[in-house]
């Protein structure tokens, strides 16, 4: 028996995220930010919704909405990125361009994948094929940072003064979609072999 008043709608279950991202320093997120604000400024600024700065990330592999955070995948999860070993590595970013979808996202993009991104990459999609979660896996892999959403026309690539970011671990993050912000489940460092 349901214990809504008479005619009122259930409220939709709440989508939880999970995935591994690169999380920027402060200092590479106020350079994220500053690259922002120049678009902001630009004529393309009033057609963009921006990303907050805090928010600022870059995916290395989503693991998937749910109606719940389960704890079965979280441990998955944690238990295949301990095995990760992969070494840090600087990330130029160096370009403005969007993705295809509803919303286009505003993305910043390095011209060149570092090798460790892709190696990073690699070595995590293994662990969680061997922790079972391959179903979870993208085969491709375009790395970028999301700093706003089009409100349906797509940006020209354009260049931008680089933004090098200095990579030294990754994150489990977790979120609410429509709560805004992340929690880090777990964070592993990159360390030289």
């Amino acid at each position: 028996m349901s214990s809504a008043p008479p005619g009122a709608r259930a409220r939709p279950a709440a989508t939880h995220r999970l995935f591994f991202a690169l999380m920027p320093d402060p200092a590479t997120r106020e350079r994220l930010a500053h690259a922002g604000e120049v678009l902001k400024a630009s004529r393309l600024g009033a057609r963009l919704r921006w990303v907050h700065p805090a928010r600022y990330h870059a995916t290395v592999h989503f693991l998937g909405n749910d109606t719940a955070l389960r704890s079965e995948l979280v441990d998955a999860a944690v238990a295949a990125a301990g095995t990760v070993r992969s070494a840090p590595f600087t990330w130029a970013l160096d370009s403005v361009a969007s993705f295809h979808g509803r919303q286009p996202p505003c993305v910043l993009r390095g011209a060149v994948m570092p090798v460790a991104l892709q190696q990073l990459w690699h070595a995590l999609g293994h662990a969680l094929l061997l922790n079972g979660l391959g179903g979870h896996l993208e085969c491709r892999f375009i790395p970028h940072v999301t700093l706003a959403y089009s409100q349906g026309a797509m940006l020209e690539p354009a260049a931008i003064e680089p933004i090098v970011w200095p990579v030294t671990d990754f994150a489990l993050l977790h979120s609410v979609v429509g709560q805004g912000g992340y929690r880090t489940l777990g964070r592993w460092a990159l360390e030289q072999e």
